[in-house]
């Protein structure tokens, strides 16, 4: 069973704002969509399960809307789409997270990705379940249980054919601004054969990133010159003028397609404007898919 999708990463907004943001900024994604001749292509809203993270987060992580709260309100807005998420697991134990599960699935959530604790703590800490565990104990309640991919960490091949293993049918990668994925799956493809769903993760970068620098800082792996090189193509990126800035992120997207689509692997797309939906953003993804689509 695959996915088969186009995904639009929508984050759940900070409690302070009320449910009424929730519904305005669906309602955005819908008029947008329109727009830019997507309306109908977008399968999936992806939502991430939000934890608090490091001190130096550019931008302060507060209390954000719970994933199924947050799907509440939105789903009347865009009533064609279904729902994919992250599942933090450490801090659960097996029994709550296995009614965490089962309400995400009746809710209509038909893909979610195990992750585990944020970069301040160490892997195995937390006192529930990790998420390697959670793939292979949850195969009866997810259909389509994901991972994340990311292809410039260090040890990336293991760890991904271990949670294969585990029982992942589907990997998410982070956001994709080389095409260090190509290397990746080839090598993978090689090597193993397991042929997961990948969900090729691409993100738009607005000018405010240069004065933020909010996706510098998810994507970052200090000491990874392989990562070192990607920030440096998100400034780039970030400084141009639109234009130049929405051929050189097709230009990208092309590489990883030409480079991927014959490896066996079945694809999906999913798209993150880590800022908020814009036209400029839309218009960029629409673009992509003009060349490469996995509903065409």
């Amino acid at each position: 069973m695959t996915l088969n999708t186009i995904a639009l990463e929508l984050v759940p907004p900070n409690v302070e704002r009320g449910p009424e943001y929730a519904v305005e900024e669906a309602r955005k994604v819908a008029r947008i969509s329109a727009e830019s001749g997507l309306a109908g292509r977008l399968k999936h809203v992806m939502i991430p399960g939000m934890i608090e993270e490091d001190d130096d987060r550019p931008v302060p992580m507060k209390p954000k809307l719970d994933v199924l709260e947050y799907w509440s309100l939105i789903q009347p807005e865009l009533p064609a789409l279904r729902g994919l998420c992250t599942q933090v697991t450490p801090f659960m134990d097996e029994a709550a997270l296995g009614e965490r599960l089962a309400s995400l699935r009746a809710a209509g959530f038909e893909g979610i990705v195990f992750v585990g604790v944020p970069r301040t703590m160490n892997d195995g800490e937390g006192t529930g379940v990790a998420p390697t565990d959670a793939l292979s104990i949850y195969r009866e309640v997810v259909d389509n249980r994901g991972a994340i991919l990311i292809p410039t960490r260090e040890g990336e091949q293991g760890r991904f054919d271990f949670k294969c293993n585990q029982g992942a049918n589907y990997g998410m990668t982070q956001l994709l601004y080389s095409d260090a994925i190509v290397g990746f799956l080839t090598d993978f493809a090689e090597n193993t054969d397991h042929r997961p769903e990948i969900l090729l993760s691409f993100g738009f970068v607005p000018k405010v990133e240069t004065r933020v620098g909010l996706i510098d800082w998810l994507i970052q792996d200090p000491g990874n010159a392989a990562v070192a090189n990607e920030q440096e193509f998100v400034r780039s990126l970030a400084s141009r003028d639109p234009a130049d800035k929405r051929q050189l992120m097709v230009d990208l997207y092309k590489r990883v397609i030409d480079g991927v689509a014959d490896l066996g692997f079945p694809l999906s797309i999913h798209f993150e404007a880590t800022y908020g939906v814009s036209g400029a953003a839309f218009e960029t993804f629409a673009e992509m898919l003009a060349y490469w689509s996995p509903d065409r």
